[in-house]
């Protein structure tokens, strides 16, 4: 059976992907805000997201690159494979700003929809599977939630669902 993620090292594993889902992005609009590069953290117009974005991609590889360059980690470490089909969802979340406005939050939540399920029948842990459902319930939640707040259309949270979990599923059957 295989174990992506040795037991021992999940609690430091889900604080790693705490902050660096959330941490850093919020940093990082944070400062983009300070220069005055955008005006709310909410970034409305899809033209404001473009520089943040671009800069939490550029991080997110610059970072897994240092990983493997260091010596840090291998190919083979199951880990780094998981930072790099999250490192995927950034960078096509990224792309697609270029030409449309895209519900970040759908595209994340549905990509890590995308890494459970083939995870699940990768590991055959059954407790996955009911981390797979909870995490589809979520993205419910998730999408509904943006639209009750107008952050989002329709389009742009369907976008995002579709992009993330394309992305994830396709990341994890070539990575794994």
């Amino acid at each position: 059976m295989l174990e992506p993620i040795s037991f021992a090292l999940q609690p430091k594993f889900l604080l790693f992907f705490f902050l660096v889902t959330t941490g850093v992005p919020l940093l990082n609009i944070a400062v983009f805000r300070w220069f005055g590069t955008v005006r709310t953290f909410s970034m409305v117009d899809r033209r404001e997201r473009l520089w943040p974005f671009v800069f939490v991609a550029v991080l997110y590889l610059a970072l897994t690159y240092m990983f493997v360059s260091q010596g840090m980690m291998s190919l083979n470490d199951n880990f780094l494979r998981l930072i790099i089909v999250i490192d995927m969802l950034v960078v096509v979340g990224t792309i697609l700003t270029f030409f449309f406005k895209v519900s970040l939050h759908s595209l994340c939540i549905w990509g890590l929809v995308g890494i459970m399920v083939p995870l699940n029948k990768l590991t055959g842990v059954t407790s996955l599977f009911y981390a797979a459902v909870a995490l589809i319930l979520l993205a419910g939640f998730v999408m509904s939630a943006r639209l009750k707040m107008g952050s989002h259309s329709l389009r742009e949270v369907m976008w995002g669902a579709v992009a993330g979990l394309t992305t994830g599923t396709l990341g994890m059957l070539l990575l794994f």
